[in-house]
């Protein structure tokens, strides 16, 4: 039977949640933005140590939210021969794309064209390959990082719900990734076809990223978009985007191009740059 937690996710309107708590985080009123910022800081223990500027110097909650981090302070492994993480973060699943499909968690799975709103021939392309999903908890640092050097090929906004993704959530909503709102970015890289996919969730006030700037949240169409060859290229750890509250991202990759770490479990911290498998 599903906790109280589900049932109230089921029941809250979450587009309008959502936007009033967007309104609150882009505040840049002294008194309300400082009293967010401190308060979430030391509920959840974010470690201002790494940030590049100090908690008073924040313009909005969300300027907070989305900090960058001094320089350093995620040194990447070699892309040449590595997968990097994208983000801070949780392993929520890793492994094969068996069948179409993706693990999510306790024999709940989502299939990659549903994740990548209907895009049959990018899934087609991923099928049989490897999938990672990366849960941001929110004292993470934001940022969205190239897992590997690429170019981008698409984007495709798809409209969706905005359930919470950390793992309770997980384990009791089906196809949670595939019915949650996001953004699916596909790029060509020397290992082929790969798409990092960033998934929303509640009281998230919207997603970033450096080509587009903030992307229109809770739009009610889905809306894809082709970039021209040479348009937007990236080296492997580049910031793609930013997540403005609760997130997670969702690595896919053609079959025969990676072996994921055999260290790596569900669970697991990852830092962004770290070597999350090997190219093969």
């Amino acid at each position: 039977m599903a906790s109280p937690f589900i049932w109230l996710q089921h029941a809250l309107p979450h587009h309008a949640v959502s936007r009033l708590a967007g309104k609150f985080a882009d505040s840049e009123r002294p008194w309300l933005k400082d009293r967010l910022i401190r308060r979430f800081a030391a509920a959840y223990d974010v470690d201002m140590s790494e940030a590049a500027r100090p908690i008073e110097a924040y313009a909005s909650f969300n300027d907070f939210f989305t900090r960058e981090l001094k320089p350093g302070a995620r040194p990447l492994a070699d892309a040449a021969t590595h997968v990097l993480s994208p983000a801070d973060g949780t392993i929520s699943q890793i492994g094969r794309i068996e069948d179409g499909r993706i693990f999510q968690a306790k024999g709940r799975h989502f299939t990659a064209a549903q994740l990548l709103g209907g895009d049959e021939a990018a899934a087609a392309r991923v099928a049989g390959g490897s999938f990672a999903t990366i849960y941001l908890s929110p004292k993470d640092y934001h940022r969205v990082h190239m897992p590997a050097g690429g170019e981008l090929r698409s984007t495709r906004y798809v409209p969706g719900e905005l359930f919470s993704v950390n793992q309770v959530t997980a384990e009791n909503v089906d196809g949670l990734f595939a019915r949650n709102e996001r953004l699916a970015c596909l790029f060509d890289g020397p290992h082929g076809m790969f798409a990092n996919v960033m998934v929303g969730a509640m009281i998230v006030a919207g997603v970033e990223t450096v080509w587009q700037g903030r992307v229109e949240a809770h739009a009610p169409t889905l809306k894809a978009q082709d970039f021209a060859e040479g348009q937007h290229r990236f080296a492997a750890g580049d910031e793609m985007g930013r997540f403005f509250l609760g997130s997670t991202a969702v690595l896919l990759f053609e079959p025969g191009r990676v072996e994921w770490l055999g260290n790596l479990q569900a669970g697991d911290p990852v830092r962004m740059g770290q070597a999350l498998g090997r190219w093969l």
